[in-house]
């Protein structure tokens, strides 16, 4: 690891770039136990740990989409003007 990163007693704290640059290494600390604080211009921004129980049964809550049956059903619609001037229209509406 880089001499950027700042040793604790219990977690470590590293720059954002160094976790960019050695992302593999510090995830497999991570699921090895450890714990880091990320930096951004020196000050924390984030906490990198292993998730607790609790964290992977919210994890589990949210589950992809799933498709059922009918989708090769719907047929294609025709727009009846170019898809640009609607786009462009309900851009105006922001503004």
């Amino acid at each position: 690891m880089n001499a950027a990163i700042v040793r604790s007693s219990a977690v470590e704290r590293i720059p954002h770039r160094e976790l960019r640059k050695n992302s593999a290494e510090i995830l497999r600390r991570v699921a090895a136990g450890e714990s880091f604080e990320i930096t951004n211009h020196g000050e924390v921004v984030a906490i990198l740990r292993q998730p607790s129980a609790d964290d992977l049964w919210h994890a589990e809550m949210a589950r992809p989409a799933t498709r059922s049956r009918g989708w090769n059903t719907i047929r294609p619609v025709k727009a009846k003007r170019p898809m640009q001037d609607v786009l462009d229209e309900l851009r105006e509406d922001r503004l």
